[in-house]
């Protein structure tokens, strides 16, 4: 774990105007335009709670929305929105889905294709939503990516190809691509040149920490701690930002969490100087959306000044997640979480069961009266590597080693 000693205040750190309570509403009013909309479960596993010695486990459980499995819709749709809203000359604010799909629209636009790289989920919402509104999508993949996945978003409707490339080798082939042929990339990376859009897909993610905040307000059940899973830090910065900008001193500490092979934003906060750093080599690892070796420069800044603490963790700890929410206790409702999503819920469990843990849980805060939130940010994506972990037995704890 490396704790954050200089986390900001709200106003004294990175703007977060972009992430706004009235941003969040004007994002989740197109979402919804969508029939397929409807909020995700915020679900709370009182017996995990008492097995961990916590006050309270809520998990926000993606593995229904829009029925893709996956919270990645989120951003792909509202990003392909506003991008087709500036070529209709539209405040995003006023348009729908159905203006969208308009004959009228249409003509206007004319033919349009997207293009992105993606370990799974993303390409899938992007493919989706591509088929929805009407255009074409192409689906790049990196080297070791499952077929499972490749079929989904092919099943979408969209052109979808594996590489030999890890994945931010597969970005700047597919932004070379973008370039040469004319096609618009919906990429949640950004660099210098390409921010507008990775700006959309963040705030895009804020739709799951509005309903998220909708849910505990409701129940009176305010986190004091929320884990959230880092890839290139878009998410992770929607809800931090979102939720940053909602409760200001009221937000609980936020805590981020990647796998140890790609560990960017972990690596940024360690060197300490404020500046991002890359992570280089094959990325492989069992958390296949969290395979990202540079951190989206616009993320960066909210993680940097806004998170308590991060972790690099072993692929175990996300195999462990996986097992428990399938398997609950105390008469908790069983979750299907995948790789990427069970990983906080693995940290958790380790931090507030194993020994070595001690001086990290106290450091954080972490007791009897604290209230957990975490985000399941996918379901069984990849069927086969579900099974090989929950019924298989994939992955085995290694009795706490980091």
């Amino acid at each position: 774990m490396y704790a954050n000693p200089a986390r900001k205040a709200v106003g004294e750190g990175a703007d977060l105007a972009a992430f706004s309570p009235a941003c969040a509403g004007a994002v989740r009013r197109f979402h919804s335009s969508f029939k397929e909309y409807k909020p995700t479960a915020l679900t709370p596993l009182p017996g995990l709670a008492a097995e961990l010695g916590l006050k309270d486990f809520l998990v926000k459980d993606e593995s229904s929305r829009y029925g893709l499995k996956a919270f990645k819709v989120l951003g792909a749709s509202y990003a392909v929105g506003r991008f087709l809203a500036a070529r209709l000359g539209r405040d995003m604010s006023q348009v729908t889905r159905d203006e969208l799909c308009s004959p009228e629209a249409r003509e206007k636009i004319g033919d349009v294709t997207f293009v992105t790289t993606t370990d799974g989920n993303h390409g899938r919402g992007l493919a989706w939503t591509a088929r929805e509104l009407g255009y074409k999508a192409i689906v790049f993949m990196p080297k070791g990516s499952t077929s499972s996945r490749m079929e989904s978003i092919r099943a979408e409707g969209a052109s979808c190809t594996v590489t030999e490339l890890n994945y931010d080798e597969a970005v700047r082939m597919t932004w070379a691509l973008a370039q040469e042929k004319g096609y618009v990339m919906v990429q949640d990376t950004a660099w210098e040149g390409y921010t507008e859009i990775p700006t959309w897909i963040s705030q895009g993610y804020m739709t799951l920490a509005q309903e998220a905040l909708e849910q505990m307000r409701a129940t009176g059940t305010m986190p004091t701690h929320c884990f959230l899973q880092a890839g290139v830090g878009s998410f992770a910065s929607a809800v931090v930002g979102h939720l940053t900008a909602a409760l200001g001193a009221e937000a609980p500490r936020f805590v981020i969490v990647e796998p140890h092979t790609a560990n960017c934003i972990y690596r940024s906060a360690v060197a300490g100087d404020g500046k991002p750093r890359n992570v280089t080599g094959d990325l492989q690892t069992l958390m296949a959306g969290l395979a990202c070796g540079e951190p989206n420069t616009v993320s960066w800044g909210i993680l940097r000044d806004y998170a308590s603490a991060y972790f690099s963790c072993p692929d175990y700890l996300a195999a462990n997640g996986m097992r428990i929410l399938a398997a609950p206790t105390g008469g908790d409702a069983p979750i299907v979480s995948g790789e990427s999503g069970a990983v906080t819920t693995g940290l958790v469990h380790w931090l507030m069961r194993h020994p070595a843990a001690r001086a990290q849980r106290d450091a954080l805060g972490l007791g009897a009266d604290s209230r957990v939130l975490v985000v399941s940010t996918e379901g069984d994506t990849a069927p086969e590597i579900y099974k090989g972990v929950v019924w298989g037995g994939a992955h085995p704890d290694v009795d706490g080693v980091f």
